[in-house]
């Protein structure tokens, strides 16, 4: 079998049974939860924040993967990582001081990462690489769930993978939209590792367990 990590985002999990929804994704093998912070400024939706993750991390000891789509991620970055937050992903596109941030991230403790937008070239992170565990690449335009996979994105996680080969860095290529059986494959050739998904787990016609069954499949 292929090595592949899963991170279920739970921004597709019903809230009224989060604490069962995440309890079956991790029954179901899933490697991460996913938590997707946006703010209504940087991306057009509005979600959740500490107070999410603290919870989340009452109901599970799997690494807590948090997204920060938000304007001044710099003035969060404690919050999260009290809040018990395990790797802590910051946007290139808002943050001109992002050398500091990704430093202050690791002082916590916490994984940093990086995540490049749809309209961003895999250039724009080359010099912060060596900073960071994670990189991840969006397949679709940050801010809801259950978007169709953009294709054109592909060839970036290949460059992504080149830069990551000639600076001999050890971080991971995370993709994160669309991400279906069909999509999945496509991505993990380019040089993926690391696939975020939000409908095809807790959404799967079959179940949580059906969904992440097929995903991982789909790269046998």
């Amino acid at each position: 079998m292929s090595t592949i990590l899963l991170s279920s985002s739970i921004l597709s999990a019903d809230f009224s049974q989060l604490g069962n929804q995440i309890r079956e994704a991790e029954e179901a093998g899933v490697d991460w939860i996913h938590v997707d912070v946006m703010d209504g400024h940087f991306v057009p939706n509005i979600t959740m924040g500490p107070f999410i993750v603290e919870h989340c991390r009452k109901i599970t000891s799997l690494p807590l993967d948090v997204h920060l789509m938000i304007e001044k991620p710099e003035n969060h970055i404690e919050a999260f990582s009290n809040a018990g937050a395990s790797h802590l992903s910051v946007h290139i596109e808002n943050n001109p001081n992002v050398y500091r941030t990704l430093e202050h991230i690791r002082s916590l403790s916490v994984k940093p990462g990086i995540v490049l937008n749809p309209g961003t070239p895999a250039a724009a992170i080359s010099s912060v690489i060596p900073l960071v565990d994670i990189i991840l690449v969006m397949t679709v335009n940050p801010g809801f769930s259950g978007q169709k996979f953009i294709p054109s994105v592909v060839p970036k996680i290949s460059d992504v993978r080149e830069i990551l080969i000639s600076q001999h860095a050890k971080a991971m290529i995370q993709v994160d939209g669309g991400i279906t059986e069909q999509t999945l494959p496509l991505t993990y050739k380019a040089g993926a590792r690391v696939f975020v998904a939000a409908t095809a787990i807790f959404k799967h016609p079959q179940g949580i367990a059906a969904g992440v069954q097929m995903l991982r499949k789909s790269v046998n």
